[in-house]
């Protein structure tokens, strides 16, 4: 059962939808059945996108507790002033 993309030529929404069968398939926007199967990309994972994947949210964590402790540190001082 493959999802598929598409583009429909009537209004221009791109949906992409899970084909059983001989299904017929229809815009959800418009309900047209003008449709185009756009090609899509395949998906793939390998030890070196797992590892690039990793190190990627490793630094996004990293950056988000940075901007936490500031923020906290900003809020500490802000109360040490007025109290």
């Amino acid at each position: 059962m493959p999802i598929f993309d598409y583009s429909c030529q009537a209004c221009g929404h791109q949906f992409e939808v899970l084909v059983r069968g001989k299904r017929t398939v229809r815009c959800p926007s418009c309900d047209s059945q003008d449709l185009k199967r756009l090609l899509s990309a395949p998906s793939l994972r390998t030890s070196g996108t797992r590892h690039k994947s990793l190190d990627s949210a490793r630094r996004r964590d990293a950056a988000q507790a940075k901007d936490r402790m500031h923020e906290q540190l900003q809020y500490e001082r802000s109360h040490d002033r007025h109290g």
